[in-house]
């Protein structure tokens, strides 16, 4: 089933002189059930845009928005009841506790007041907070109040899940916490619909990829598929000494792409079939082999290989 479908989607702003700015461009993409769908792009590529279009706190210039086949602005009531949000800022009571945080939000969410303490004692359990209930938010590191921003998304048992950067800043145990936590909702058939910064998180949780830049889609795909759109597929051998360096490159140089430097020789293949061809060409001085790495592309590698390479304000 289609949760979230985005057609054609446009949002503009006016600036001086009757020019417009497009924070989004014709963007196009749909998002499965049981799905953790990925959106990344720079700072200012319009991720954080798309969620709150989605969400309904932004009317779209044009195009379409359908939530599990509701206008989130004509449906706003109906959309919010079917998804939560986790946003860049915790939004937090630092003066209450955690108890009382998910208190407080478990009576805003309208959800009925015999089910408050088992809602709220279930969301301290899924983030392992319940030891920290009766502590006030304000003592809590950045990790724990992330954790509990998720619980909080998790008290009305969502449909769909929107995180925006939800481990920026977090400690690795906490990220870790989070990442299981998004596993096992997705896991159980329902959407999650994350955007982030770190490409080892995207490649860790996403079944499908958006890149967007300046508004636009650049690419789109599984994690592998995007990574075998690029050639950055290498070898790295070290041998011995340099002649058996020399010895290899003489045989190499004509038929891949290589770096060397005295004993250690970098080479570009295709694809990772070629790995055994070349180990072939070279068997004669296994013996002098010191050390072989096989290195596939990243994620980071695609990021930055489809969004160049500047500093962004």
């Amino acid at each position: 089933m289609k949760t979230i479908s985005i057609q054609n989607l446009n949002k503009a702003y006016n600036k001086k002189k009757g020019e417009k700015f497009f924070a989004l461009k014709d963007l196009n993409f749909e998002v499965d059930s049981g799905m953790v769908f990925a959106l990344l792009g720079p700072n200012g590529s319009g991720k954080t845009t798309t969620i709150n279009m989605i969400n309904g706190l932004n009317r779209p210039t044009d195009g379409k928005i359908s939530v599990m086949n509701l206008d989130p602005v004509k449906d706003m009531k109906k959309v919010r009841n079917l998804l939560a949000v986790v946003p860049q800022e915790t939004a937090l009571y630092n003066d209450l506790t955690a108890q009382e945080n998910l208190m407080f939000h478990a009576q805003y969410y309208g959800i009925h007041k015999k089910d408050w303490h088992s809602r709220v004692q279930h969301a301290l359990d899924l983030v392992g907070l319940e030891k920290r209930k009766n502590d006030r938010v304000g003592t809590y590191s950045g990790g724990m109040q992330r954790r509990l921003a998720l619980g909080r998304a998790l008290l009305t048992s969502p449909d769909i899940l929107l995180l925006d950067e939800p481990t920026l800043g977090v400690d690795v145990q906490s990220r870790n916490a989070i990442w299981n936590q998004v596993r096992n909702f997705a896991k159980e058939g329902k959407t999650v619909f994350l955007t982030t910064n770190y490409m080892e998180e995207a490649e860790a949780l996403a079944d499908h990829i958006l890149i967007i830049d300046h508004g636009k889609e650049i690419i789109a795909g599984t994690p592998k598929s995007l990574k075998d759109k690029i050639d950055k597929n290498t070898v790295s051998l070290s041998f011995h000494d340099q002649a058996a360096a020399q010895e290899a490159v003489n045989v190499l140089e004509n038929i891949y792409k290589l770096k060397h430097k005295e004993t250690d020789i970098e080479i570009q293949l295709e694809d990772r079939k070629e790995f055994f061809k070349l180990m072939d060409h070279i068997h004669f001085l296994n013996d002098k082999l010191n050390r072989f790495e096989m290195n596939e592309p990243t994620l980071n590698d695609v990021f930055l290989h489809f969004t160049g390479r500047e500093l962004r304000n």
